[in-house]
């Protein structure tokens, strides 16, 4: 969970969108911007308790947040793996090679089923995964800017500088 306030940061937003999986789910606070990650099984937990006095110990303060961030339209969740088309981000990635050879070498690896795990690996042998990485965290950012602004969110691409100087 991380607290923030407004605009939210942008490469948080896309880091949460990051490690996105089938079995929790982001939610960013459209007023504070605060990011918080709830698991199905506290979701479950949240849903199978009738009151806040029938949470267990030493788990009441965080199912009352779960269940806040359910249950409030101030908490929007984050787009899910499915929503970001991942396959497209790697596609683009190819095809923005410069070096002819290596770009259809990619682009036939990303043909068919395992398709991720032949590109990982030829980008490892070819000397390019890092550039893929960087191209992907750019596509994330600019997914969770594109997301972010339909949704009315203000954001920044760069934590903001504490110069000390607060009046």
């Amino acid at each position: 969970m991380e607290k923030s306030q407004l605009p939210v940061l942008l490469r948080a937003v896309a880091a949460e969108m990051d490690v996105l999986s089938e079995e929790w789910t982001a939610y960013v606070n459209r007023r504070t911007g605060e990011l918080i990650t709830v698991t199905d099984e506290d979701a479950r937990a949240v849903d199978d308790e009738a009151d806040e006095n029938e949470f267990p110990d030493g788990k009441s303060d965080e199912l009352t947040k779960i269940r806040e961030v359910l249950t409030s339209e101030e908490f929007l969740p984050l787009p899910s793996k499915f929503d970001i088309d991942e396959y497209r981000i790697m596609e683009r990635f190819c095809e923005q090679v410069e070096e002819p050879r290596l770009r259809d070498e990619l682009l036939r690896a990303i043909r068919g089923s395992g398709a991720f795990g032949r590109f990982k690996s030829l980008a490892h042998r070819r000397g390019v995964i890092d550039a893929w990485y960087t191209f992907r965290d750019g596509a994330l950012e600019d997914f969770a800017a594109k997301w972010l602004e339909a949704n009315g969110i203000p954001y920044v691409r760069e934590q903001p500088v504490d110069d000390g100087n607060r009046t």
